[in-house]
């Protein structure tokens, strides 16, 4: 169809516009089935495009305009994840509310453009007219675009549910208001502490405890186990070292505990004395007395100094195993799951409520729980063994692929499991010694009897040693004559 108009002016002369995106032949099937697949593809491709070329015009200036906008915020998001990092990780991550509100509009953002995207579809099919277009077409063109629609809706609504689950994430476990410290000899050493937080927790102990300390530089990951029983270790300076000068004392009491293992410390700390007065600053800074006694008993065990810990729940541990959908491990010996026996005597076949059986094998969440705290037909020296066995399985699960397509599942376990004292500034940096310890080997050191550590009468100035020479191993010194 064909609209002639006067040109104004001297010599003024018909111009032919031909307009068949918005005025076309109702009566050839063909053409407006052709018309009505570009105007799918343009919305597809360019939204709002349609719109101007053959429907509201103002709608479509403004999609079009928004589509500008958005393309624009996506090539500045690229640009600075690809060449400028550390602004990105900080804005997004590491600037405490001012991040929460950013990803707080992120998430607007993206809703907003969903229903302008829903908008767009069906004004597209509206102008499409279906009733005009040839049979094949008519069936076609819908199906498609509900198609593109759902892939298109689905994906935006899931990563807007991502940006929100990451602000949630960041708020609930991450403290603004602890200390931010640099690294100690070129390391930041992070306690890491795992047991039941459920019921009974005021009697609660340490089920695995070590330290993970992490190359400021490299990435490099050094993760030391520290045998919850290990007697009269000393304390860095503090309140504990006040009270206990000469090495840690055992406790024979019902209240606070028996023996004098490490992981007695929380109650002895929270339960038999007021914590609150030994560690006044604990709570403001994210953290608890019991744990902060905890990590002076670390440092002062392994000469190092740990300013950060991150408490793990066993049960929390589980879910997040099996939002990993599941870890790999290889397992060497039969191991029962269960609390262990009721009374003197009992074999492992009358209590057990199931088996790990030996051989590689993909665990659920239960399966791992039990596998990192059976120690009843084995040892705990085994059981430490097998928990950095699991630690370091969880570590390689953590791929882009796995937390791209599982991450709403990773938060939610994430905040159930973890507790910590991390500042929120400081993930930036740990995210980039995060990708680059994924490329290297972790080094493990387990302070047990095979690797010449007494478990009754413990030798602390040697294993501070062993922990120097992991952490700074000497330079080879190159020979002059070469």
């Amino acid at each position: 169809m064909t609209i002639a108009a006067p040109r104004a002016g001297f010599g003024a002369r018909p111009v032919i516009e031909t307009r068949p995106m918005r005025n076309p032949d109702l009566n050839d099937p063909g053409f407006m089935a052709r018309r009505g697949w570009w105007l799918v593809v343009l919305n597809v491709l360019v939204p709002g495009s349609a719109q101007v070329l053959a429907g509201n015009r103002r709608l479509g200036r403004f999609a079009l305009g928004a589509t500008l906008i958005g393309w624009l915020l996506v090539i500045v998001g690229v640009g600075l994840a690809l060449f400028a990092r550390p602004t990105f990780l900080w804005l997004t991550v590491g600037a405490g509310w001012m991040s929460s509100i950013l990803l707080t509009i992120v998430q607007g953002v993206l809703v907003a453009y969903l229903v302008l995207w829903i908008v767009l579809a069906i004004d597209t099919l509206r102008l499409v007219r279906l009733v005009k277009v040839s049979t094949v077409s008519r069936f076609g063109i819908p199906i498609a675009m509900v198609v593109i629609l759902g892939l298109i809706g689905s994906g935006t609504a899931y990563a807007a549910s991502v940006v929100g689950s990451s602000r949630d994430t960041l708020g609930s476990i991450f403290t603004q208001s602890g200390p931010s410290l640099p690294p100690s000899d070129g390391y930041y050493n992070i306690l890491l502490l795992g047991a039941d937080s459920g019921e009974g927790r005021d009697s609660m102990r340490y089920d695995s405890i070590s330290v993970v300390s992490v190359n400021a530089d490299s990435g490099a990951v050094t993760i030391t186990g520290i045998p919850r029983d290990m007697p009269g270790f000393p304390f860095a300076e503090g309140p504990m070292h006040d009270k206990y000068p000469n090495g840690h004392e055992s406790h024979n009491d019902e209240t606070c505990g028996w023996g004098s293992g490490i992981n007695q410390l929380r109650t002895e700390v929270e339960v038999c004395n007021d914590g609150s007065e030994l560690y006044p600053d604990a709570a403001a800074q994210g953290s608890e007395p019991g744990i902060e006694a905890t990590k002076d008993a670390a440092e002062g065990i392994l000469g190092i100094e740990i300013p950060y810990y991150v408490f793990i729940d066993m049960h929390g541990f589980a879910n997040l195993v099996d939002a990993l959908g599941g870890v790999q491990i290889t397992v060497d010996q039969r191991l029962p799951k269960g609390g262990g026996p009721s009374y003197e005597g009992e074999s492992a076949e009358d209590w057990a409520i199931g088996w790990i059986e030996p051989g590689e094998q993909t665990m659920n969440g239960d399966t791992a729980q039990w596998y990192a705290r059976s120690r009843y037909t084995t040892n705990d020296w085994d059981r430490m063994k097998r928990q950095r066995q699991l630690q370091e399985a969880i570590l390689a699960q953590f791929t882009p692929q796995t937390v791209l397509t599982r991450f709403n599942e990773i938060a939610a376990a994430g905040t159930a499991l973890v507790e910590t004292d991390l500042p929120q500034d400081k993930l930036p940096e740990f995210f980039d010694l995060v990708t680059k310890a994924k490329e290297q080997q972790v080094t493990t050191i387990e302070l047990t009897p095979e690797n010449g550590i007494d478990d009754r009468d413990p030798d602390y100035e040697y294993i501070r040693q062993v922990m120097q020479d992991t952490l700074h191993p000497a330079t080879p010194t190159p020979d002059p004559s070469s």
